[in-house]
């Protein structure tokens, strides 16, 4: 067997984390890229500057910043301790509120970029029809951004798979806790085991081709059948 026990748990714990957070990122990210797109505050190009931060940002930045927030000292671990809880660093808890923070900007812009190539005119027309605002949105801005969500959904699912820097920062490398994919390449390129490495690195590859492949594919097939 080239995979061992260790290999498997960090599958489990990346597919999970990835599952979760992808999750999260959706109810969290859908009213805040709906309301970037309608708004005309015209101060919004902060918040989409917040948002766009972890682009930008090293991980290693992100993931300090919230290792010290989420730890015993941290304003959040403070808080957790004062709830009778565990601070969260080195948790898969923390490795979630990580992921979803470093993420965040994966699933928002392709989202907000669909609500806004929806334009006024469609709700409009469902106002007309006495359709409230959030009928308005299940039922008309929804399902024109269907390629907005697809692509949402891949980006920010593989883009936590393929964390490092956040998920060692705030993590650490707990066997069968928090030791994700990307750590145990790591470990096993560091150990010299590379036939490890590469059914690992190999197996990501394959999967984030397909991803991308069936987002384009479906994509392409969508903006077909609106022609």
């Amino acid at each position: 067997m080239i995979l061992n026990e260790a290999d498997f748990a960090a599958l489990q714990i990346t597919f999970e984390l990835a599952t979760v957070s992808t999750l999260i990122l959706l109810i969290l990210g859908t009213p805040l890229a709906w309301w970037l797109a309608r708004t005309s505050w015209r101060y919004k190009f902060l918040l989409e500057a917040i948002v766009a931060l972890p682009l930008i940002l090293p991980p290693t930045v992100v993931g300090f910043y919230l290792l010290i927030a989420l730890g015993p000292h941290g304003p959040v671990g403070s808080l957790m301790k004062w709830l009778g809880g565990q601070p969260l660093a080195f948790t898969f808890t923390g490795l979630v509120i990580g992921s979803v923070f470093y993420s965040l900007p994966f699933v928002v812009q392709p989202l907000q970029s669909s609500f806004t190539a929806i334009g006024r005119r469609p709700l409009e027309v469902a106002a007309t029809l006495r359709a409230s605002p959030l009928d308005r949105f299940f039922t008309v801005a929804v399902p024109l951004a269907r390629p907005g969500f697809l692509t949402a959904i891949v980006l920010g699912f593989s883009h936590t798979i393929g964390e490092f820097g956040i998920v060692l920062m705030i993590g650490g490398n707990i066997p069968g806790k928090t030791n994700v994919l990307s750590i145990a390449i790591y470990d096993h390129v560091e150990m010299l085991e590379y036939s490890h490495a590469h059914w690992l690195s190999g197996g990501l590859l394959v999967l984030s081709f397909l991803m991308l492949v069936i987002v384009y594919a479906l994509n392409r097939r969508f903006s077909l059948v609106h022609q």
